[in-house]
Formats: structure tokens, sequence, C-alpha cells
């Protein structure tokens, strides 16, 4: 059961960091209109897809995650004069979560702005990417970025961030991953059968995407969590440093305690030089002093090293 729990914990978390980068990017409105043509081209090229219905006729949709991504792809639409409809449903699977679909029938100002936008041609024939044209400024790119990470994005964290943007074919997923090293920030494409993603692994890397689609919130969480869990790692290894160190004093200590109690027994230890004998006794009847406390008490005071230099000859006359 309590392994269970921690998936189901660790599930939670993924999906918070999903929905909330999401909810963040949705909030964002573009200035101009190329870059709000060029969001909603990363929009239905990753989540779109493109529906012949005879003599002509074209329809389009998205699917959709979040309530937030459904209107903010609605407000953009509408904001070029575009009808849509947003539809709800229940997956099958993986936790019948609801999911939202805009829906958007091919009337010649629909037509007009999905071409515009890089979606379909001038035959009305669904296109793997957009046109050049749409995406030759810096503000567009990191725009289609957005686009994408709105329909297909997901992040996970904070250990071990990752982020990855979803695609159904690597031509599409090489393409984002294109975009993205445009704007200095180059992603990996794995296949995994069902799909094809372009990634991220780290925080460094995937803060550096996050600000070029303007997520600012979430790139201060990441480095937040960064930071947290270097100095938490720091004090882990520091702390297990002292431990060592520690485990290591203790067992030296009792070695020359062990060697100076034989040659008390066995009364050698009054046969021993001046210097020896000092440094046996003191350990006597100091068994956990550290060696700089036991130089201190010597007559006259001596060093560390020379305390230690002593206790190992101490040692080396009843160990073999």
């Amino acid at each position: 059961m309590a392994t269970t729990s921690a998936v189901c914990s660790l599930s939670r978390a993924r999906i918070s960091l999903s929905e909330d980068l999401r909810a963040e990017l949705a909030a964002i409105d573009p200035a101009s209109d190329c870059d709000r043509l060029a969001e909603l081209s990363g929009l239905f090229h990753s989540a779109g897809s493109v529906h012949l219905r005879g003599r002509g006729e074209v329809s389009v949709h998205l699917d959709l995650s979040s309530p937030a991504v459904s209107r903010r792809a609605f407000a953009l639409l509408r904001g070029f004069g575009v009808a849509s409809q947003i539809r709800t449903y229940r997956r099958r699977a993986f936790g019948r979560e609801t999911r939202y679909q805009l829906h958007v029938e091919g009337d010649a100002r629909a037509l007009q702005v999905l071409h515009e936008a890089g979606i379909l041609s001038a035959g009305l024939a669904p296109l793997p990417r957009p046109p050049r044209r749409l995406l030759s400024r810096a503000c567009c790119r990191a725009a289609y970025l957005r686009g994408a990470l709105l329909g297909a994005g997901s992040l996970s964290g904070p250990r071990s961030p990752h982020l990855e943007v979803r695609s159904e074919t690597a031509e599409a997923a090489e393409f984002v991953s294109a975009i993205a090293a445009a704007e200095g920030t180059p992603l990996a494409t794995v296949d995994r059968g069902r799909h094809v993603a372009a990634y991220a692994k780290g925080a460094e890397p995937i803060s550096a995407l996050l600000a070029v689609a303007g997520a600012s919130n979430a790139v201060l969480l990441l480095q937040e969590r960064s930071v947290v869990g270097a100095t938490r790692a720091r004090a882990n290894r520091l702390a297990n440093a002292d431990h060592a160190n520690l485990v290591r004093t203790g067992r030296a200590a009792h070695r020359q305690l062990r060697a100076a109690r034989r040659l008390r027994d066995s009364g050698r230890l009054a046969e021993l030089p001046r210097e020896l004998r000092e440094v046996a006794e003191l350990r006597l009847r100091h068994p956990s002093m550290s060696l700089r406390e036991l130089g201190g008490k010597c007559e006259p005071a001596t060093s560390k090293v020379t305390v230690q230099r002593r206790l190992q000859a101490i040692i080396r006359l009843v160990e073999p």
C-alpha cells in the first residue's frame, strides 16, 4: 500500500506541474497578430486534427487536457473572427479524466485564418509544419513553442525535472526541436512507438526553454527547487563526511586505548621513553579526547601531529 501511495503522489505532482505550466502560459496575451497566429499554429500542429467532410468541406478539431488552454484557443480564434465550440468528454482510460475539444467549422473566415496560421494549405490540405514566413521572428518562434507546450507539453519534477512536447510523427518532433534550437534551447527527440517527443532534462535547459515561452513562474519554481536540492545534497554530503570522520576518529582512539592498556597490564608502560609514556597515560585517562586536546595536556604542550606519531609508535609496540 505504501508503494501505491507513493506512486499516486508522484503522479499527482507531475499533473500539478503540467497544469500550473499550462495555466501560466494560457494567461499570456501576445501583443501582435503575428504572435497570435504563431501560437495558434503551435496549438493546432500539436493537438489538432483536420477532418474532410466531403464536397470540399473541412473542419478542424483541437483535443486538449486543460480548460484554461481550451479557453485560450477559443479566445485566439475569436480574436481573428473565427467561431468555435468547446465540448467535453471523458477518456475511457487513464483515470477517465475530462478532455476538451474545440470544434472549428470550415467557413470562409476560418479557412483563411487556418491558412494564414500555416495549418492548412491553399488547397485545404493539412500542413505538417508551418511555412518559414510565420516563424521568421524570435517572438513568433517563442509563441509557436508556447502553443506547442499548451497543446501537448508536460512537465514533471521537481526532482529530476523532465519537459517534453509530444508529436504524432518524428518530423513534427524534430521541427519543435529545431524551433527551440533556433532560440538557443535545443531539445532531444525520442520515439516511444505511439508518439514521438521532443524533450529536455534538468533544471537549466528546461528553465531556458520555459523562459523563451514566457513561463517565468515555472522558471522560478524550478530554480528554487534546484537551489534547495543542491543545498540539501551538500548538507547531506557534509553530514556524511562528518559522520565518517567521527567513525574513523573513534576507531583510532579505541586502538590507541587498547594498546596503552596492554602496555600497562604487561608492565611495559613504565619502561617506555617519557614522551611515549606520557601520551599513553593521557590516553588512558582521557579515552575520548581529541589528539589536539591531548597535545595541550602534554608537558610541554605539543602538536596534534606529534601526538598522533607517538600514539602510532605505541600501537606498533603491541600489534604485529
